[in-house]
């Protein structure tokens, strides 16, 4: 079984970080771009297993602001813990 990459690299707005994550992990139609419906979709519609590679994430810290930045990382690593077929690669 193949793994499925996503790769985020100066992520500087929110918008950018949800046309990444929809494009590269192929959410569906009916992704809602907001925070909730970011955790439902990488919690139930995407098949696994996949990865998301985030690099740069101090500068995305600085652009997001360090409220939204934590937001962003406690949902991946929520997701990541619930599915079991998720990997999270984070270099700051």
């Amino acid at each position: 079984m193949s793994v499925t990459t996503c790769q985020l690299q100066h992520i500087t707005s929110l918008e950018q970080f949800y046309d990444e994550i929809q494009r590269q992990l192929h959410l569906p139609a009916h992704f809602g771009r907001n925070l909730d419906a970011l955790y439902d979709c990488l919690s139930a519609d995407v098949t696994g297993p996949f990865e998301v590679i985030w690099r740069d994430t101090e500068e995305s810290r600085q652009q997001l602001g360090p409220d939204l930045y934590a937001t962003l990382l406690e949902i991946l690593q929520s997701v990541a813990v619930e599915r079991g077929d998720v990997t999270l690669d984070i270099h700051h």
